[in-house]
């Protein structure tokens, strides 16, 4: 399952960001404790609902996002480093920046990028002292005694180190899949991919570009493994109350065409780019997460590992060409289903079955 950590100053909005998010389909924070607090998120897909509506399955699963929101202040989180661990595990980070309530004047803009731009200046500097550290140590063992191992450990941290020292965030630095595994374990805050989320004043609810023409501006479209979206905490807090019927019509009231928990999560998938094939059957539709330019064979191996172990072909089609179809049957007759070996690579939306011994 996807791992999103959500960080911010206080009052930004974190908090108010992850009872929008897990309120749906979730668990939210008791009041006043300082932990983290964890919430499953089912992905919404609309190809997901219309793939049940044709099986009629027993069960349809959604993909699902757990969300962990951070305590403290994400100040707090670099400076002492007590929820090293528990960063460890997450796939990336949303740092919710606030963009309201700002005072008379003040270029809304140029203070949301201050933030942003003081919190990466922390983060280098928690990672610089990580780093310092462990090559302080490195060091020492390697005049004790050669070592190839910790020898290359030494030159990935070195070059960490140099990309620190120019307040580089480590996210941006180009390492090689041994060089990402060897730093990995240091649970480095600027590795992690950064998924900046606008908390917008209720006037500027509408504003869905607000996004796009923010991160053109702070010049971060063109920065690796970074992302911004948008979003109005007291109008989607509000929304998240409403029952189903007149969520619709609340949304239309602000000019918004889907709720910040769609928005949100196409942005992490496009920040971790990530895809999402289904499986489908009268048991069950399943909608399942994948990495863009995963193979067949990988694909096999997110439904079972004995799938991928005795993987023979994949059956696949394009959702559309099934939906036109409006059944497999009608689908092998028309010849729309192709018949792909392992290294085949997923596309967005296909629904795949896959043949396998054992």
């Amino acid at each position: 399952m996807l791992r999103m950590g959500i960080v911010g100053l206080p009052q930004a909005g974190k908090t108010t960001l992850f009872k929008i998010l897990t309120r749906a389909h979730g668990s939210a924070p008791g009041a006043g404790r300082q932990e983290t607090h964890l919430g499953v998120v089912r992905v919404p897909d609309a190809r997901l609902e219309r793939l049940a509506e044709l099986y009629h399955p027993q069960r349809t699963v959604h993909a699902a996002i757990e969300y962990h929101d951070l305590p403290g202040s994400v100040i707090e989180l670099a400076r002492t480093g007590a929820t090293a661990p528990a960063l460890g595990e997450l796939d990336a980070l949303a740092h919710v920046v606030r963009a309201f309530g700002r005072a008379t004047g003040e270029d809304v803009s140029a203070a949301a990028r201050g933030d942003i731009e003081n919190i990466e200046l922390e983060f280098i500097l928690s990672d610089l002292a990580v780093a310092e550290r462990r090559l302080a140590r490195l060091e020492r063992d390697l005049k004790k005694q050669k070592n190839p191992t910790l020898e290359k450990e030494f030159q990935v941290l070195g070059r960490a180190k140099a990309a620190l020292d120019r307040q580089m965030p480590l996210r941006e630095l180009e390492l090689d899949r041994e060089e990402d595994r060897t730093i990995r374990g240091f649970t480095f805050l600027s590795l992690k991919p950064m998924l900046y989320v606008l908390n917008l004043d209720e006037g500027a609810a509408a504003r869905t570009s607000a996004a796009d023409e923010f991160a053109a501006e702070a010049g971060l479209k063109k920065r690796a493994r970074t992302g911004v979206s948008a979003i109005c905490g007291k109008v989607e807090a509000e929304l998240a109350e409403l029952p189903e019927e007149e969520a619709a019509e609340f949304l239309a009231s602000y000019e918004l065409k889907e709720s910040a928990i769609a928005r949100l999560i196409r942005a992490c998938y496009k920040l971790l780019g990530l895809i999402s094939f289904f499986t489908v059957s009268e048991d069950e539709c399943r909608a399942r997460t994948l990495r863009a330019g995963a193979t067949a064979l990988e694909a096999a191996g997110e439904v079972h590992t004995d799938m991928q172990r005795g993987f023979i072909r994949a059956e696949v089609i394009r959702f559309d060409d099934l939906m036109a179809a409006g059944s497999m049957a009608e689908a092998r007759h028309r010849a729309l289903l192709r018949l792909e070996g392992k290294d085949y690579v997923v596309e967005d939306g296909e629904v795949v079955y896959f043949r396998h011994s054992g």
